[in-house]
């Protein structure tokens, strides 16, 4: 399980906004001030909106709060360079010469740019006139060397708070944790005042509070670990109050036993529970709603657990399923990576043949394949699943297809050195090459690969093999796994050799030169081809 929240959730529990509206005059200046320092890129959209939903802050609390802004990039004044590009380099220069001119109308006029944020290395002149700067020495300052020597000064200050992602966020010194909404920071600023707050705290509602459950089982480790996701849930509903329930104990056995009534498919864990309707809590609801269901009298929060509680644990010596067969001689961990034997010159592949790093490393597995010969004993698995009988794949039918090309030609061409060179031939573009071509060029039957991809042998095996990558909890192409027991990652051919190599020292392929494929060199993008390990 690689995340136990959905990134597009994750993303809206830690970078949305929400900008209110102001109104409310601020009261005299408390003795402590909310000293907020936000580090961002002038074009980075979270950076934007977390700075409009700052806005509505400074005009309820005035005075009392302040607002530090500096920039991420990189280069000294002569070589300045940020993530968007040239116009960001331009937007950023322009927000910090406004600032020195006038701290207060540079805010008022970042406000203005981020109304279109992609002009932001032209539209600052007009926004600068709107909100009374003196334009024409801001031009000044964004054109001549003031201004690149303020963004270089910026970008290292952000490198030396470690600040590399936009926005990062800190108030009084210290990393701010809570959630940047309007109201998050609001709330955040009047608990530094104390008693001393000014009166725009004092109208401030009180966060509903809402009740949840998270409940997970302590064998499961760091997969199933809520602790890390509280404070991101929180974020969006201030009024949380978490209780922790483990499977293990009597809560747990009756808790795990009343949502099996509710939906008797209900099986994994870790699960997050309302107790009280979250819709209580309106705006965090519009964040979540669509991860929420009904679960019983409960809404689940759905994380996409995969940890059964009632499943044979394979390594704590103990009769989880109390089936009388412990670890290991349980059948259900046959397959699982700790329980799998040692096998010397091993080397198996997990792939989506369709997915670009994949035939990358099919590619470079070849010609690693020329230099050890019979001494890598490799086979090729694929990514997948199957779900009453229909076989899907990442990247679609298509790749299914090709899927079953692959492992029928593996299947009835066993040897590593045809089957691998018929993937190769396929994978230096997949999307143009003529399937049959590669099949004559690797002396592979075109009949015989037909009638086994398109009837049940073919279905069978990629089932088979998208089941094997399931239970070992293979879901990135590539993924490789030597000796039968380590895992790793590799699109280059040298790559792959010295992977191998670390498990099988003294082979004779150790030792000789495996030349490598450039156009495979590349670093694996996990966000393509699922997320290795």
């Amino acid at each position: 399980m690689k995340s136990l929240v959905p990134a597009t959730l994750l993303s809206l529990m830690v970078a949305a906004c929400n900008g209110g509206a102001g109104g409310v005059s601020a009261s005299a200046t408390p003795s402590q001030k909310a000293v907020f320092e936000f580090f961002v890129m002038s074009k980075c959209p979270f950076g934007v909106q977390v700075e409009d939903a700052f806005g509505p802050v400074k005009e309820k609390l005035g005075d009392a709060v302040e607002l530090k802004i500096n920039y991420i990039g990189d280069g000294g004044a002569d070589a300045l360079t940020s993530m968007h590009g040239p116009t960001e380099v331009t937007g950023d220069i322009a927000q910090l010469c406004a600032a020195k001119q006038d701290a207060t109308k540079s805010f008022e006029m970042i406000l203005c740019q981020n109304k279109d944020s992609k002009s932001m290395d032209t539209n600052w002149s007009d926004c600068g006139k709107s909100v009374g700067l003196d334009v024409e020495a801001l031009t000044a300052c964004v054109n001549g060397d003031e201004g690149k020597q303020l963004l270089a000064a910026s970008f290292q200050i952000a490198k030396d708070r470690g600040a590399k992602g936009s926005p990062t966020i800190f108030l009084n010194g210290q990393p701010y944790q809570s959630g940047r909404k309007t109201r998050d920071f609001l709330q955040a600023s009047c608990a530094v005042f104390g008693d001393e707050a000014p009166q725009a705290c004092k109208d401030l509602p009180k966060p509903v509070a809402i009740n949840a459950i998270f409940f997970s089982d302590a064998r499961c480790g760091a997969d199933c670990d809520l602790k890390k996701i509280e404070p991101k849930l929180k974020s969006a509903f201030a009024g949380l109050q978490v209780k922790y329930v483990d499977y293990s104990s009597d809560e747990g056995k009756a808790l795990y036993a009343e949502l099996q009534t509710a939906e008797p498919t209900f099986k994994l864990l870790p699960e997050i529970l309302f107790v009280d309707d979250p819709k209580q809590d309106a705006d965090a609801y519009a964040d979540v709603q669509r991860y929420l269901k009904p679960l019983g009298k409960y809404q689940e929060l759905r994380l996409g657990g995969s940890f059964d509680p009632k499943a044979e644990i394979c390594d704590n010596t103990t009769d989880d399923d109390g089936n009388g067969q412990i670890d290991c001689a349980d059948a259900s961990c046959k397959e699982k990576m700790v329980c799998r034997e040692t096998k010397p010159k091993q080397l198996d592949l997990f792939v989506m043949s369709h997915c670009p790093y994949g035939a990358k490393a099919l590619i470079a597995t070849n010609d690693a394949l020329q230099t050890f010969g019979s001494d890598m004993n490799l086979t090729v698995h694929f990514i997948g699943s199957e779900q009453g009988g229909e076989l899907t794949s990442m990247h679609g039918p298509t790749e299914v297809e090709e899927d079953l090309h692959e492992i029928c030609v593996q299947a009835h061409y066993p040897k590593p050195a045809q089957f691998m060179k018929y993937m190769a031939c396929i994978s230096k573009d997949y999307s143009k090459v003529d399937w049959k071509d590669c099949a004559k060029e690797a002396s592979v039957d075109v009949k015989t690969i037909e009638t086994c991809s398109s009837g049940d042998e073919g279905k069978k095996l990629l089932a088979a093999s998208f089941a094997l990558a399931t239970s070992l909890d293979i879901t990135g192409s590539p993924t490789f796994l030597s000796n039968n027991k380590r895992t790793f990652n590799a699109i280059a051919a040298p790559d792959v050799q010295k992977q191998f190599c670390q498990d099988n020292a003294g082979l004779k392929g150790c030792s000789g030169v495996v030349q490598e494929d450039a156009s495979a060199a590349k670093p694996v993008d996990p966000a393509q081809c699922g997320s290795p390990k």
